[in-house]
């Protein structure tokens, strides 16, 4: 098997562990080879380059070779653009780091995610509130999609029969999209699913994605939470409880 250099690719730093003394193995997100595993080696030592830089949430080019699963990182340079997020803004990026390591295999390629993820750090980095829980939904939303685990939001997915207007629907992890009662604030109407389905098609601008998710977006978390929580297998995320724990303090 043919030793594989990549040069120059843009990637982000997912999770960061201690392989030795003096070295770390990375999770990183590349744009053309997906989730990557890499030996960073000697950066631990003070007067490494690559120390200060390889950090989750920062842009990278990375280069990188090997034929194992684990590949040797050459080089790595970081692309600016923003600064490092702090509080809610962090823990949010670092849910969005989460929800990759548990949802994509490693080396299947993504870009179309990988640029979505770009545009959703870039927000997060700068905005707050309201903003900010749009671009999670948003993110929520297009990863689903991306990965095939979201049903159509304009279709009952056990009949296969179009949403009638006057109904509310939820989002059921084991069945898909489904009526629900009409006291059940958590649903969505009919409505705002086909709203939301219209916007999820190939080509449309993630600003669109973030209008659609903002005037949903309290309802839609729940929603979203249990189909996220189901398929990651948990019945809550790490990240999502440190935010639980970090609010109750």
């Amino acid at each position: 098997m043919l030793i594989q250099r990549i040069t120059d690719e843009p990637s982000y730093v997912l999770h960061r562990y201690d392989w030795s003394e003096s070295s770390l193995i990375l999770e990183v997100f590349t744009r053309h080879h997906g989730r990557v595993a890499l030996v960073a080696k000697g950066v631990k030592r003070p007067n490494s380059s690559f120390r200060p830089i390889l950090l989750p949430l920062q842009p990278l080019h990375l280069a990188f070779g090997g034929k194992s699963e684990i590949r040797t990182l050459k080089s790595a340079q970081w692309q600016g653009g923003h600064t490092m997020p702090t509080g809610g803004a962090l823990m949010s990026g670092y849910y969005l780091n989460e929800l990759l390591l548990k949802l994509l295999a490693r080396e299947d390629p993504h870009p179309a995610l990988f640029d979505v993820y770009d545009g959703v750090v870039k927000i997060i980095a700068s905005e707050h509130g309201a903003a900010l829980e749009s671009a999670l939904r948003a993110f929520e939303l297009l990863l689903l999609r991306e990965i095939g685990l979201l049903p159509l939001l304009n279709t009952q997915t056990m009949t296969l029969q179009a949403l009638h207007p006057d109904e509310r629907y939820s989002l059921v992890p084991e069945g898909g999209l489904r009526q629900s009662g009409t006291h059940d604030r958590a649903s969505l109407s009919a409505r705002q699913w086909v709203a939301l389905q219209q916007v999820l098609g190939d080509g449309v601008p993630l600003t669109d994605v973030l209008r659609a998710c903002a005037e949903v977006s309290s309802a839609l978390k729940t929603q979203l939470r249990n189909l996220l929580n189901y398929h990651c297998g948990v019945t809550t995320l790490r990240t999502r409880q440190m935010m639980i724990d970090l609010q109750s303090l």
